[in-house]
């Protein structure tokens, strides 16, 4: 629990934050400064997140819109600055993360995380790219050509594949992010948008498309169970289509498919073959 201190502090920085969103021209006091870039300095440490995870399973999130404020407030104080990695240079007004030996995250070239993600001990990063604002637990992977978008939360033990692509979300502020949760499997190419929300150990099979406002169809019934934006924990999850009618006719417009589930009897790499083999999951 935090102390008193703590509390208050974070209150007050809240406070700041806050009237400067209501008020851009209190951009330049020293006090709003200092509040945005300690609230950029929590998140890039992990101490503050965009969105807190639930106290109980099955719980909701809980988005801390000040904090998505305060990330949108970092762009315009900063400055366009050049800077040079190795032979590479870049032309942008975002510091990137260092130290990377020190936090026990291994980052294959060119990956790049900019400052104000938190990467957990145990994260990899193959060449591909994290954005301001994100989570990642421990001992995720994040695989080649894979991007996690601004304010992304994405739990332990996670496996994104190559090219998956989570959406950022900074605006509205209200808007929850794209939240992976512990153990999951994104499959190559699948793309998470819109504040959606994977569950535990979910099985997310190759070009998967999810948004906000997807229908996300369990058909391992007699009947089918319909979902919007969330995969319930431990789903097994392909591309599907469903008949949509407009005014030129009836088409087919894509949908995601809950085909099964994982095993609970087998640990996580086992249950994540057998899903392969029983359902036919590409990834």
């Amino acid at each position: 629990m935090p102390t008193q201190s703590h509390s208050l502090s974070q209150s007050f920085t809240q406070s700041l934050i806050e009237n400067a969103w209501a008020d851009r021209a209190l951009l330049p006091n020293a006090d709003t400064l200092a509040a945005i870039h300690h609230v950029i300095e929590e998140l890039d440490k992990g101490r503050l997140r965009v969105a807190e995870p639930p106290a109980t399973e099955g719980g909701e999130w809980t988005v801390n819109d000040w904090v998505k404020k305060a990330v949108i407030l970092y762009f315009p104080i900063q400055q366009m600055t050049t800077l040079e990695v190795g032979p590479f240079e870049y032309h942008d007004k975002m510091r990137l993360k260092t130290d990377y030996a020190a936090q026990q995250v291994r980052v294959v070239p060119p990956a790049t995380a900019r400052y104000g993600a938190f990467l957990a001990p145990g994260v990899i990063l193959m060449p591909s790219y994290v954005n301001i604002g994100a989570y990642v637990g421990e001992g995720t992977m994040v695989d080649t050509w894979a991007t996690v978008g601004s304010c992304a939360q994405v739990g332990k033990g996670v496996h994104l594949s190559g090219g998956v692509g989570l959406g950022g979300v900074l605006e509205p502020v209200q808007a929850a992010p794209v939240i992976i949760e512990d153990g999951a499997f994104i499959g190559s190419r699948s793309i998470l948008v819109e504040g959606c929300r994977i569950g535990r150990e979910a099985v997310i099979g190759a070009g998967v498309t999810i948004t906000g406002s997807t229908k996300i169809i369990d058909v391992t019934g007699p009947e089918p169970v319909e979902y919007r934006g969330y995969v319930p924990p431990r789903s097994v999850v392909i591309p599907g289509s469903i008949p949509k009618k407009f005014p030129a006719g009836e088409y087919q417009v894509p949908c995601a498919l809950i085909i099964g589930q994982r095993k609970p009897s087998t640990d996580l790499k086992t249950s994540l073959n057998e899903a392969l083999r029983d359902f036919g999951v590409s990834v």
